[in-house]
């Protein structure tokens, strides 16, 4: 009988799958090693073990202990799985950027989970770094993993996906790419395939918010280049000390929306359901296409599973409202197709002020068109009231046809976004579109911004 002697045992010997249709530009072999096979459906599985059994070893992690660590999921979950199996506790501080689904899937396999947010310095005592070490400082036969900066991480790389990688592509490899967050990935296995063959080249994935890309080609730690950034997995704010910045030969960055869209991309069009630092390590093997020759064997590593984004980059809704989808907007209707059903909000000539204020706290919104029983005849926006509103203390209480400025333009369904943006003035910040049934819809500055790719 073949079987493991429990779920640790299938940790490891990921496959490796060609890529075709979203790497059919790239003039060579590009093989994925696909991450999300582990049990834990992510590459984190592999350290999550090491850590613990090296701990275990000598003497950090006690019997009966509590597991703490700062992680953005997929490490949590490796960590929870070891937990279960060798009987510890699990406290996982996780920043608020993270997808909902991998808090919910952290609570199922019985971690405690700490949120924390995201937009703070790391040494600030609310971010995701300091809270796990303050919670480790507090909690007794408790034991901080630190992923950034326990060489265990690297070390299982080192030991086991690099081996594997080399087996499977029986040496041939000549490049490897992956994207950067604890480094442990990148530098374990690069150590691992410079020492059988120093040519092969390291490439890392960064994204836009994070320090790694400048520090590796200037020695130079910006702080300026951090800022808060979308893409999950990749990308840091500090130097970890797992990141091995010697064996790595290039990073290049990829951008929020980019790494959403080909993360989608990936399950379309190679049937892989992947997460989404893989689109940000698809998207970023595109822009290296250049250093890759025919006879090249690229290997790039998917880190987990497209289930833990359900909620984000596979939900049109979320991806719509950071301008990720790849609509095509040449019309009116193209602008307006979200909102399309729902009702104008109008204010009439004889209300008052106060109630135009009203209508915009309530519904978010900047501007209103004016109407009486003959149509539209004017419109406000929170500009003009405002001007008003310095000039008289009182206008709130007058009608709006006192302080209202003129109609904003209407046009038709079809009409080309070129010339709805022409409508645009200092004088007329919105436009009406007509609908087939005789009622109107507006389009906003905001609207045509959040339209442009």
């Amino acid at each position: 009988m073949e079987y493991s002697e429990n779920i640790l045992g299938t940790i490891g010997n990921t496959p490796l799958v060609k890529l075709n249709k979203i790497t059919s530009e790239v003039d060579a072999l590009v093989l994925a090693k696909v991450e999300t096979f582990n049990p834990g459906n992510s590459v984190k599985d592999r350290m999550a073990v090491k850590m613990i059994e090296d701990a275990e070893a000598d003497g950090r992690l006690q019997p009966g202990g509590t597991i703490i660590e700062g992680t953005s999921g997929n490490t949590g979950m490796g960590l929870a799985l070891v937990a279960i199996i060798k009987g510890y506790k699990l406290i996982c501080v996780i920043s608020d950027k993270q997808s909902k689904e991998k808090m919910d899937i952290l609570r199922a396999v019985g971690a405690k989970v700490v949120v924390c947010p995201t937009d703070v310095e790391p040494t600030d005592p609310r971010s995701y770094y300091s809270v796990s070490k303050r919670l480790a400082s507090e909690t007794p036969n408790s034991w901080y993993v630190n992923q950034y900066d326990n060489m265990s991480n690297s070390l299982a790389h080192y030991e086991q996906t690099g081996p594997e990688i080399w087996k499977q592509t029986e040496g041939k490899i000549t490049h490897f790419v992956v994207g950067v967050g604890t480094g442990g990935t990148i530098s374990g296995v690069g150590k691992f395939l410079k020492e059988k063959n120093p040519n092969i080249k390291i490439w890392g994935i960064d994204t836009y918010g994070s320090v790694f890309k400048k520090y590796h080609e200037t020695g130079i730690f910006d702080e300026n280049e951090i800022y808060s950034y979308i893409t999950e997995g990749i990308g840091e704010d500090i130097l970890p000390k797992n990141v091995d910045f010697s064996l790595i030969d290039g990073f290049t960055k990829v951008t929020d929306k980019d790494a959403a869209v080909y993360t989608r991309k990936i399950a379309l069009e190679e049937g892989i359901f992947v997460g989404n630092s893989a689109g940000a390590a698809i998207k970023g093997l595109l822009q290296l296409k250049e250093h890759f020759k025919p006879e090249d064997v690229v290997v790039v590593l998917f880190h987990d599973s497209g289930s833990r984004y359900v909620g984000k980059m596979f939900n049109d809704d979320w991806m719509r409202e950071r301008g990720f989808l790849e609509d095509d907007v040449t019309k009116a209707e193209d602008v307006i197709k979200d909102h399309i059903n729902q009702p104008l909000v109008i204010v009439r000539t004889e209300e008052l002020v106060s109630h135009a204020i009203d209508r915009m706290r309530k519904y978010n919104i900047s501007q209103i068109p004016v109407v009486d029983i003959t149509g539209f005849v004017g419109s406000v926006d929170e500009t003009d009231l405002f001007r008003s509103y310095v000039a008289d203390k009182n206008v709130a209480d007058k009608p709006i046809k006192e302080v209202m400025g003129k109609p904003f333009p209407v046009v038709k369904l079809g009409t080309s976004i070129e010339d709805v943006s022409k409508l645009f003035t200092k004088e007329n910040d919105a436009v009406l579109v007509e609908l087939e049934n005789g009622n109107h819809q507006i389009i906003t500055k905001s609207d045509i911004i959040r339209s442009m790719k």
